[in-house]
This record gives structure tokens, C-alpha cells and sequence, in this order.
């Protein structure tokens, strides 16, 4: 039989195992590193306050990942204004993919598609399209494609529906796409839809 201090000990050592995770996306949410670093030490002292609420053999990394989502919406969201809405409507629907795919048969790129754009953009690129996302897009496109949480895991962590988690992933991936798209033909990889 375990104790009280022992539970504690492994929870410590199993909670501190997701730091750099939380870390990174906590950087993605604040877009800075003092508050994002805040945001962490947030999120670790509630998780440490309500240890007793956690249920062991449960979702230990979804656990502080929603501790640490509810952290970001009370501290940052409260201090800034309600993000604004972003509608498709606007967006024009353009792939980058297969915009490169139609630059291949006419010859001016080579057959491996996702090597050439991979290669031509610069991790600050990616990183600078994945911040210019608005907040609830931003956030379900980390926890899905960052940090692979599940959908189910994603509508848990952000206290939305599942549906509610697949609409933003779906249109924060399209945003996201446009961002690099943008920034692909700016770069002078891709050419400007016909």
C-alpha cells in the first residue's frame, strides 16, 4: 500500500516529465517567454492545490494541459479584448499543396512536394503563422497537431464540444494553410492562384 507522500512523489515526478511541453505551448498561447513560463508555474501550482482531485491511472498530461488552458483563459484572456472572429467567408479556398502539385507538371518544381515546401520555409515561418492564428483556432491547432491530443481529449481540455473542437481545427488549419500560402508566394515558392 502507497501513502499520501508517496502518490505525491510519483505524481511529482510523473507531472514534471510534461514540463517542456507545457512549456512550448504555453510559449504558442502567450507569445512570450516570461508569461508563458508564468503560465507553467500557474498550471503546476494548481496542479499540485488539487492533487487530490486527480484520479491516477486516468489522462495525466490531458489533466495539465486543461489546467493549463483554464489558467491561460483566466489570466490572459481577462486582461486583453474578446479576440476577434474570424470567418471563412473571407478566406479564399486555396491549397497550397496542390498549387505546388501544378507547378510540378508544368515543370518548374521537382516531384517531392512536401520536401520542396518543408525545406523552403523556416521554422520561424511556420511558428509565426501558428501565432497569427486567433486564440480558439490557435489553441485547438497546437493541442491536435503539436501535441496530438485526441479530439476527445481536445473538446475535455478547452470545455467545448467535439464538434466545436473539429469546426476549429478545420478552420484554424485552413487559416494556417492561407498564413504559409501567403508567405509562399511572398517567398517566391509558390505562384499567386489563377
Amino acid at each position: 500500500m502507497t501513502t499520501d507522500t508517496d502518490r505525491r512523489q510519483y505524481f511529482e515526478q510523473e507531472a514534471l516529465k510534461h514540463l517542456d511541453a507545457l512549456y512550448r505551448t504555453a510559449l504558442r498561447m502567450t507569445r512570450n517567454p516570461q508569461d508563458a513560463e508564468d503560465l507553467v508555474q500557474e498550471t503546476y501550482l494548481r496542479a499540485y492545490r488539487f492533487f487530490d482531485q486527480f484520479e491516477t491511472g486516468t489522462n495525466l498530461r490531458a489533466w495539465l494541459f486543461k489546467i493549463l488552458t483554464n489558467a491561460y483563459i483566466n489570466s490572459y484572456r481577462k486582461s486583453q479584448n474578446e479576440p476577434k472572429n474570424t470567418s471563412l467567408e473571407d478566406t479564399e479556398e486555396f491549397s497550397l499543396y496542390h498549387q505546388m502539385a501544378r507547378d510540378i507538371k508544368d515543370g518548374s518544381l521537382g516531384w517531392d512536394v512536401e520536401a520542396q515546401v518543408l525545406d523552403r520555409f523556416a521554422e520561424s515561418d511556420i511558428r509565426e503563422a501558428i501565432e497569427s492564428l486567433p486564440d480558439a483556432f490557435r489553441m485547438t491547432v497546437l493541442l491536435a497537431d503539436v501535441e496530438g491530443f485526441s479530439y476527445k481529449e481536445i473538446a475535455q481540455i478547452t470545455d467545448v464540444s467535439l464538434g466545436t473542437v473539429m469546426s476549429r481545427l478545420f478552420r484554424g488549419r485552413r487559416l494556417l494553410q492561407k498564413a504559409l500560402a501567403d508567405q509562399a508566394r511572398a517567398a517566391g515558392i509558390a505562384r499567386a492562384p489563377s
